[in-house]
């Protein structure tokens, strides 16, 4: 620890800005008092260490010098995701592999699915110490988005949710409450505030019961396992789902306020280059479809899958990894600015697949072949600002309309000219009760637009106040600027008095300022229409 000290004043002291320079110093106190290369997180605890005992002055440059992974917090959050328990799957899905100890589609080896078997899928401990490692890394963990995988969650026993969401707030909040709704409450003003909250499930598990369900426990984007928008694949793989179910599942969560993100499985049996093509087509322009967000899963064989004995036997061969790449690059140069590419490849470790892509950082490869064709995917995480803001770049704002699931959605951004960096967006929804004047099933929803979702990119920042974003266009006002503007665009242009969002909990105190209050789960907010 001493080592590690003399480290930091040696850095503030050459107020050492850059990684070449950190390195520089390692290496020679490391040869001076002959000890290994210290680590990062080493540094940085020596450095609150320090800080501790007035040693030393906070210094934001050392801190973000230090940060292991900057990336988990460019996005101005931090991501935690939480296992449930292994749990029966109602799907018979060819595809999924099935291994003991994990809940389905699952497999040792996945990063997350290693950290919750070995603390026996306990939702409070996973949260603990997935948070405690983001802090150690050196970043804010104010704004945390929680992500529950695992199966199909609206198939596990609704007690069973209930309190595995409020033990994921209880490890937020520091403290156990008597029951979730005092631990949401304690959440809107807590040090680790929860601003999203999402599960995967099937499309044929989506109704209006299980809509307002979610909404009770907080969840704010529903990932649904499609694969596909073709009956005969679907079919053929066992799925279960109809391209009927999931057009009626995105219609329910898109005029209730959700965020729709989409799996995707390229390369299924019955499938071709071709038809994949074309299945990315329709999703984004059909009017049925129009996910917010996907996650490409390149489909692989892996033992425990009822695909693998297909492979043995010859009935299903893979795509070459040519063939793949092609294939994403002809999807992501096609892809509209308000969609958001989460992943482009399942986390599953290469010794677990049998046949198929084995190419981890295949994201990176699509891009760089992308770049040399002189090609650019405008999808909204290849355009975030991260680590590129520059306080000094001119920000316009952007407009998009679309027709969504019988509605009208509303895309706003503030982006730079060309629209190459991106740093707020919201979206807006008109939902098809409007236009089919019928009866809102969620009665707080009645005659109200609602804005489904809103984000200010880059380095997250605290949430406290005087903290000096010129790191980061977070705490700028570009949010509050796209909230007025749609407030004004549902009061014009639909002349609807009323706006709703779909917040999560720890986002209520934002909205509050604003001048929204809560009704049932939404932050709403009526106004007189001219």
């Amino acid at each position: 620890m001493e080592i590690n000290k003399v480290i930091i004043e040696k850095l503030i002291q050459g107020r050492v800005k850059t990684q070449i320079g950190l390195a520089s110093i390692k290496r020679r106190v490391a040869k001076k008092y002959k000890t290994p290369l210290p680590t990062n997180i080493q540094l940085l605890r020596a450095y609150h260490k320090l800080l501790n005992e007035k040693r030393i002055k906070k210094s934001k440059v050392l801190e973000n010098l230090l940060k292991t992974r900057p990336v988990r917090s460019l996005s101005g959050i931090v991501n935690v995701s939480v296992l449930t328990k292994p749990y029966p799957c109602p799907g018979k899905c060819i595809f999924c592999p099935i291994e003991k100890g994990f809940p389905k589609s699952y497999v040792a080896g996945e990063p997350a699915a290693e950290r919750a078997k070995k603390l026996n899928y306990n939702p409070y401990l996973q949260v603990q110490k997935r948070v405690k490692m983001l802090k150690n890394e050196g970043h804010p963990t104010d704004k945390i988005e929680l992500r529950i995988v695992g199966g199909t969650w609206s198939f596990y026993p609704k007690q069973y949710q209930a309190w595995f969401i409020k033990r994921c707030f209880d490890a937020c909040n520091e403290r156990t409450d008597k029951g979730l709704k005092e631990a949401q409450k304690r959440n809107e003003k807590a040090k680790h505030r929860i601003v999203g909250v999402s599960i995967e499930t099937r499309p044929d598990f989506v109704n209006e019961k299980e809509i307002k369900r979610l909404r009770k426990l907080g969840v704010t984007m529903v990932e649904l396992g499609i694969q596909t928008v073709f009956d005969d694949i679907l079919n053929k793989c066992k799925t279960g789902l109809t391209v009927e179910k999931i057009t009626e599942a995105t219609k329910l969560l898109k005029d209730s306020g959700f965020k729709v993100l989409y799996h995707i499985m390229p390369n299924l049996p019955g499938s071709n280059l071709g038809k994949d093509q074309k299945a990315f087509e329709i999703i984004f322009k059909d009017w049925k479809f129009k996910p917010d967000w996907v996650k490409i899963y390149p489909c692989v064989v892996c033992r425990g899958a009822k695909l693998y004995n297909w492979w043995r036997g010859k009935k299903y061969k893979p795509y070459s990894d040519k063939e793949l790449i092609e294939l994403l690059i002809k999807i992501k140069k096609n892809l509209p600015h308000w969609v958001r590419v989460a992943r482009l490849f399942r986390d599953i470790p290469i010794t677990k697949i049998e046949a198929g892509c084995k190419i981890s950082n295949i994201r990176e490869v699509v891009k760089e072949k992308m770049k040399k064709k002189n090609l650019t995917c405008k999808c909204i995480r290849c355009r975030e600002i991260k680590e590129k803001y520059n306080p000094k770049e001119k920000v316009y704002f952007f407009r998009e309309d679309y027709d969504a699931s019988g509605g009208k959605e509303i895309f706003l951004s503030f982006e730079s000219k060309n629209r190459e960096h991106l740093y707020s967006l919201l979206r807006l929804r008109v939902p098809s009760q409007f236009f089919s004047k019928e009866q809102h099933f969620i009665p707080v929803l009645e005659n109200s637009a609602i804005i489904r979702e809103i984000h200010t990119y880059g380095q997250q920042l605290p949430i406290a106040r005087g903290v000096t974003p010129t790191i980061s266009p977070q705490h700028k006002g570009l949010g509050k600027k796209l909230i007025k503007t749609a407030e004004k665009i549902v009061k014009k242009e639909f002349r609807i008095n009323k706006v709703a969002v779909i917040s999560s909990v720890g986002t209520r105190e934002y909205f509050r300022k604003l001048g929204y209050r809560l009704r049932g789960e939404y932050m709403i907010k009526l106004f007189l229409t001219n």
